[in-house]
């Protein structure tokens, strides 16, 4: 199956913006680990009208600042959020949102989801409905069914439904006023990464945040874990895996760096450059591991289960360290100095390896 990083294709939009998603026939792993990415664009003025999706996501903000407002199922009141670069917001099923741009905006906002298809229409995709607009759901109800739904005299009903010829994304008009939330809503809400403690910091190497239910209670709504990941120029991510059984989806916020991963009987399945832009899978149980041009790389992923565990084969926290030298020793059919010298290495380094000048 092909692994290889993969940009997305327009959908739909105009004026107001676009939207963007991976389709499962030019990504197979989307559709094998029934996982949905798409990102949505906005222009100045902007505005992606209300909608909902079939499947649970995880929505990061990768420029610019806005507004977006989430409807939870149980509870009728909406939440608007002042939302910026870095922001990451959990959306579980049946959750209504809209997004827009602040007219003023001197760049586009714009947002990345990764979710789980499992429970979706179509594997590997995500199906948003539309609340208004050209596609919007009352477009199919009679006139009758919309004026009794909404308790309207029937011109009114039709005229309601009809007079918004946009399909899902739609500029405003100059001096058309949006509201622009509230700072004390965003807590419990969202997570900006970019602030957030650091749960590694590893000098000249690499930075993690992790979202989790403590720092983000809605994602064990989502059944996802995410993470920020940020590695220096020339630095190592140490080779590993998830041993849980979950699937690695992985996007490139920016920067590039090589990428390999190794999978059944020691078969190297994937060896590229990575950019800005790209996104790919890594199968469950696979081994992946990435190497920073001299930009450096940041990449945002997410975990198809809430509590992913990982599994190291380098640094300090490698299953390598806590094997008994002898089975070491015989494992790699080696000698008990190349033995010491094997495991004499890494002993301060996890996770990410800096540069030295011998990998430069």
């Amino acid at each position: 199956m092909d692994l290889s990083p993969k940009r997305p294709a327009k959908s739909y939009g105009g004026e107001g913006g676009s939207y963007f998603d991976w389709c499962p026939s030019e990504l197979p792993m989307l559709r094998a680990a029934s996982i949905g990415a798409a990102k949505l664009s906005l222009a100045a003025g902007g505005l992606a009208l209300p909608f909902y999706s079939d499947s649970a996501k995880v929505a990061y903000v990768l420029q610019g600042k806005g507004t977006c407002a989430v409807l939870l199922p149980e509870t009728p009141s909406e939440k608007i959020l002042p939302i910026k670069e870095g922001d990451a917001l959990a959306l579980p099923f049946g959750v209504v949102t809209w997004w827009h741009n602040l007219h003023a905006a001197t760049t586009e906002l714009v947002v990345l989801f990764l979710g789980d298809t499992s429970k979706g229409h179509t594997a590997g995709r995500f199906t948003n409905m539309q609340l208004t607009g050209s596609t919007g759901i009352f477009t199919g109800f009679s006139t009758e069914f919309v004026a009794r739904a909404w308790d309207l005299p029937q011109d009114a009903a039709a005229s309601l439904v009809s007079t918004q010829p946009g399909a899902g994304i739609v500029k405003l008009k100059d001096g058309f006023r949006m509201p622009e939330g509230c700072d004390k809503d965003r807590e419990g809400m969202v997570l900006n990464c970019l602030e957030a403690p650091l749960d590694v910091d590893i000098k000249n190497g690499g930075r993690v945040v992790v979202l989790n239910t403590l720092n983000l209670p809605m994602v064990k709504e989502v059944g996802l874990g995410a993470d920020l990941v940020r590695i220096d120029g020339h630095s190592m991510c140490s080779p590993g895996f998830s041993c849980d059984s979950a699937y690695q989806v992985t996007y490139i916020v920016r920067g590039s760096g090589r990428v390999q991963v190794v999978g059944i009987d020691g078969t190297r399945v994937l060896e590229t450059r990575a950019e800005g832009g790209c996104l790919f899978i890594v199968p469950r149980f696979f081994v992946v591991s990435k190497i920073a041009d001299d930009t450096g790389m940041e990449w945002f992923s997410i975990i198809t289960t809430p509590n992913p565990i990982f599994s190291h084969l380098a640094g300090r926290t490698s299953v390598w360290k806590a094997i008994s030298p002898a089975v070491l020793q015989a494992s790699f059919s080696t000698t008990p100095e190349m033995e010491n010298l094997f495991r004499s290495k890494r002993l301060d380094s996890e996770i990410f390896f800096a540069p030295n000048s011998n990998s430069i």
